[in-house]
């Protein structure tokens, strides 16, 4: 996936992003806007496979980060569930110097300081829609 010009590489899901199908043309026009707006040379994104849990594709995205200067996801709800796994992630990214933008929540992360704020929200996110599930349960009971 390697490509000869540098820039952000987009990453896109084919499966369900916090329980919302949103097609993959969609999630490409919020990137590429997202791009444009702040001026970020947008490559076209890399579609993760549909199979739960899959995160097979960011990691060749992120292999590919020595040639890039980052990756836009649609998402940062698109990230691996395990905290510890998103921590990797982050590390990678920052370790080679690039960058991880969020395009519907307008987050990037550039250095150490940013990985709280994601991890903050993520968190928060998750409590949340555990709490959704939880009062849907009480309801249905």
């Amino acid at each position: 996936m390697q490509s000869e010009q540098r820039g952000y590489r987009g990453y896109v899901f084919s499966r369900a992003v916090d329980d919302h199908r949103v097609p993959q043309h969609i999630q490409n026009l919020v990137i590429r806007e997202y791009a444009h707006r702040r001026k970020l040379h947008y490559l076209l994104s890399a579609t993760e496979y549909a199979m739960a849990g899959s995160y097979l594709i960011l990691e060749q995205v992120l292999a590919d980060l020595p040639t890039i200067d980052g990756v836009i996801l649609y998402s940062m709800l698109m990230l691996p569930s395990s905290a510890a796994r998103r921590g990797g992630i982050y590390r990678r990214v920052l370790a080679a110097g690039a960058g991880l933008h969020a395009a519907v929540e307008g987050f990037v992360l550039k250095s150490e300081m940013d990985i709280e704020r994601w991890e903050n929200v993520l968190r928060t996110a998750d409590i949340c829609k555990n709490l959704k599930y939880q009062e849907i349960e009480r309801w249905l009971t």
